[in-house]
């Protein structure tokens, strides 16, 4: 192909300039043939991309197809059930709610139920009108601790950073809040005028960096929170150990990204770049945590005070129990995020392989929480792919008080799932810093449609908790939800994930599940002992527990 090039470079180039002499206007083609023979002779000497060194010119329709290749895909091959990570026809409805038209959908499922992993609700023939259901239930947090407990929406806006999304994303987003009397958690970027001009409600969440938050060295700063936190729309504070998208990794925004608004938002320095460690430098312990919790809580003048995580070594979790015992000290709120969740970018394996999914993440932490009898002090949040009212009344089966959606709320906003996230040119305006692209989101037309979408999704959620007999989520119990197994099984949520008794944690002999994580915990420390773990011969023994 270089040799074909070259040649056929050279033919037209001896024709032209022919035909040019015949008929001198000619001479205008050279504007058209010009670049595509600089760009071939470019493609020939430079040396880092083999395939257009190869196929001059040519080899660039590669990268072109690469680019519309997700395009063409989602509108002209995926069917409506298949698409991710979010498939079409949840992406549809989300749509059709946020605009207010007809979500109904005709002739049947579209969904194999008799294929693996297929769920359903169990309904009821004593199903209830849901005329006579409060459609917008509220769930107070806010434990024995907590002197401004906050009256919560079951559904809410997940962690989403300014930086991440757009100004008028984040107006959008605050602005629907206030509509629908639901609230916007900030993310780990920090509290920005964007979230607080809608007047909407807030949580914010403290993150590694402690953005908005932080002294120059990037440790935690009493004053700066206290300043803030006891603003009137900052209603609950998260501590944000980990996220489902990529737990257990830190983050850098280079100096460059680093505007000056940016840095007056996080209080952060111009021209250095700034790291979210992996961990937080206000504590290293269990006891540390609760300590923490108790401190922000005052300082915020007794707002409910939580902490955000995505489960990995469940012994860890154990420890934070362990130390709300000791320390008689307990978080108002825990947000579990499972391992499928993620708006921004995360490293491949992080977002592939890292971290537990919600379902089993929830109902850990329900069972840990009800077997040290605290749960009555704590309320759960779910967030990973909570998008229908499915998923609502799924989480509410595991224990969930609330649930957030991140993803969910973008495409009210009008989210196309271009995948175009982390690279600034997401062409809604939703996940950009480019003003060009942003002036296409209009907040006032957005809002409305973030309030239309939250309305009406909790709306199904409740309906379908009247179809199963029960008048609100905290009704609900594991019994009520099926999954096929295999093709000749199904199994209740209850026997998939079996409960524990309550106060069952807090002495031994444990229930078996917990024996090994109860036995590596300690409210010292976040780090499993596994020295208590015996070395045996798998081949000829079971792993067992010293004592």
């Amino acid at each position: 192909m270089r040799k074909l090039f070259i040649i056929s470079a050279v033919i037209i180039l001896v024709l032209v300039t022919a035909w040019t002499i015949i008929w001198p206007p000619a001479v205008w083609s050279f504007l058209l043939l010009g670049p595509v023979f600089i760009i071939g002779v470019y493609d020939l000497v430079q040396k880092k991309h083999s395939i257009v060194r190869n196929f001059p010119v040519f080899g660039h329709l590669r990268f072109l197809m690469e680019d519309l290749r997700p395009k063409i895909y989602q509108y002209f091959i995926e069917s409506d059930t298949n698409g991710t990570p979010f498939n079409r026809q949840n992406r549809s409805v989300i749509y059709q709610r946020a605009k207010k038209v007809d979500d109904t959908r005709p002739f049947g499922t579209e969904l194999d139920v008799y294929e693996n992993g297929y769920e359903w609700l169990n309904h009821s023939i004593s199903a209830l009108d849901h005329h006579a259901l409060d459609l917008s239930p509220r769930v107070k947090v806010g434990g024995p601790d907590c002197t401004q407990p906050y009256s919560a929406s079951v559904y809410n806006i997940s962690a989403m950073s300014f930086g991440s999304l757009s100004e008028n994303a984040i107006l959008a987003l605050n602005g629907g809040a206030k509509i629908g009397g639901f609230a916007h958690n900030t993310g780990e970027g920090g509290l920005s005028d964007y979230h607080l001009q809608p007047n909407g409600d807030i949580i914010w969440q403290i993150g590694t960096g402690y953005f908005s938050c932080r002294n120059t060295d990037g440790t935690f700063d009493e004053d700066a929170f206290a300043k803030r936190a006891v603003l009137p729309q900052v209603k609950m504070i998260e501590i944000k150990l980990s996220q489902g998208a990529k737990p257990g990794h830190g983050g850098i925004l280079p100096a460059a990204k680093v505007t000056p608004e940016i840095a007056r938002i996080r209080l952060v320095q111009m021209g250095q770049d700034v790291v979210s460690p992996p961990y937080h430098t206000a504590f290293n312990n269990p006891v540390g945590l609760m300590d923490f919790i108790k401190k922000l809580r005052e300082l915020s003048g007794g707002k409910p005070i939580g902490f955000k995580l995505c489960v990995g070594h469940k012994s860890e979790f154990l420890a934070i129990c362990k130390a709300m015992i000791k320390t008689n000290t307990y978080p108002d709120f825990i947000t579990v995020d499972g391992g499928e969740g993620g708006t921004g970018a995360a490293p491949l394996e992080f977002a592939n392989s890292v971290g537990m999914p919600l379902r089993e993440a929830l109902a850990f932490i329900y069972d840990a929480l009800t077997g040290f009898d605290i749960k009555k002090h704590i309320k759960l949040i779910a967030s990973g792919k909570v998008a229908t009212g499915f998923d609502l009344v799924k989480n509410f089966t595991l224990g969930a008080d609330m649930c957030n959606s991140a993803r969910g709320m973008m495409f009210a906003l009008g989210c196309i799932q271009a995948l175009e996230c982390n690279m600034n040119t997401c062409p809604t305006g939703v996940a950009t810093q480019d003003k060009g692209l942003m002036r296409g989101l209009v907040v006032d037309d957005k809002k409305v449609r973030v309030a239309n979408f939250h309305k009406q999704t909790v709306s199904s959620a409740i309906q379908m908790i009247g179809a199963a007999g029960m008048k609100k989520p905290c009704d609900l119990h594991r019994m009520f939800i099926y999954r096929r197994v295999n093709a000749s099984q199904i199994q209740t949520y209850a026997e998939l994930l079996p409960y524990i008794p309550k106060g069952s944690l807090l002495n031994t002999p444990y229930p078996q599940s917990f024996e090994m994580d109860m036995t590596l915990s300690s409210a010292d420390t976040f780090v499993p002992d596994y020295s208590k773990v015996s070395q045996v011969e798998l081949t000829t023994s079971s792993a067992y527990v010293q004592n």
